[in-house]
């Protein structure tokens, strides 16, 4: 790391401290030459390969936006939607890879958007999934009503565990 005062190419770390969401680093450097003090902040970098071969810099605003598509007219607020984004984000992250597919950024939108509102998961994934036909529309909603009730037979499960009195 150069040091931007003097040009020395050598720094010392002083201190290191994460943001409150975790993707980016900031250090506090100090310069061995010339005793002044610098910041620096770190991220990984994460890169979107388009369909038309273009790469781009990953946009939590990009995703948000094409969430907002399938989510007009639906009760999701844009707390709700800035949380989806960032789940999104981490879930490729912890892949470890520095490039991914715009279809897969699509694809990893699905589970939490299911969670987060079961029409707006349909809209938006007849268009990642391709849905072709009715019946393509009919065998989601009955993997949602599936997936519904596995949910609910699990919290009765959880809940009957709860209530049961202790045992010696």
């Amino acid at each position: 790391m150069y040091c931007p005062f003097c040009r020395n190419p050598d720094s010392r770390v002083i201190d290191s401290r994460t943001t409150d969401d975790g993707t980016t680093i900031r250090r506090r450097r100090l310069c061995p030459k010339c005793e002044r003090r610098f910041s620096t902040t770190e991220t990984a970098s994460l890169s979107v390969i388009k369909r038309s071969g273009v790469v781009e810099p990953f946009s939590r605003e990009k995703v948000v936006a094409g969430v907002r598509k399938a989510c007009q007219g639906r009760p999701v607020t844009d707390t709700d939607l800035a949380l989806l984004a960032q789940k999104v984000e981490e879930s490729i992250r912890s892949t470890g890879a520095s490039q991914i597919e715009a279809n897969d950024i699509g694809l990893s939108i699905l589970p939490p958007l299911r969670d987060l509102d079961e029409v707006a998961f349909l809209r938006f994934a007849s268009v990642y999934q391709a849905f072709e036909s009715l019946g393509d529309f009919e065998s989601a909603i009955s993997d949602l009503r599936a997936e519904r009730r596995r949910r609910v037979l699990v919290d009765e499960a959880s809940n009957d565990i709860d209530s049961r009195p202790p045992t010696e």
